[in-house]
């Protein structure tokens, strides 16, 4: 009666150990690092922000994430994380069945965010288009230089 009672609890044990097998493999969170040229840009995952680059930042697998680099006196940097299934999700065919699949699905065990890593080249903030036409160059910026020489003004067309 008592190896019955000591039994049982642990093959609870051991078929929940087994039916979690992407979550206890590598976890509901992964780290992704973040990088930008030039550095010390900040870094907002979903809109709050995270840190300043370079850094690394540990994410939920389960959903997918919205990531903005932003230095000032450049444009932002966008682009988004991605959630795909993770190979470790065979583990959980093979061993844990529907139970494991469900209970790594909720805590997003069974994915992978892609890609691991974010290298943002962030570009000056003067976005130029040029134009020659008779020797007279047409750049359009964000913000002029203090030695150039203003020659005229964009209107706003209604």
């Amino acid at each position: 009666m008592k190896r019955t009672a000591l039994l049982i609890p642990f093959l609870l044990f051991t078929v929940l150990l087994f039916t979690q097998c992407a979550t206890l493999i590598h976890g509901s969170r992964q780290d992704i690092s973040f990088s930008s040229n030039p550095s010390k840009a900040s870094v907002s995952i979903d809109n709050v922000e995270m840190g300043t680059t370079p850094v690394t930042l540990r994410l939920k697998r389960n959903m997918h994430h919205t990531v903005v680099i932003k230095l000032d006196g450049y444009q932002p940097y966008e682009t988004k994380l991605t959630r795909k299934v993770s190979g470790w999700l065979a583990g959980n065919i093979i061993f844990g069945g529907l139970i494991g699949i469900v209970i790594d699905a909720a805590g997003g065990g069974m994915y992978k965010l892609t890609p691991d890593q974010i290298q943002a080249e962030l570009r000056n903030q003067s976005a130029s288009v040029v134009q020659e036409q008779d020797g007279i160059f047409i750049t359009v910026v964000m913000q002029p230089r203090s030695d150039w020489q203003k020659v005229g003004q964009l209107e706003r067309a209604n």
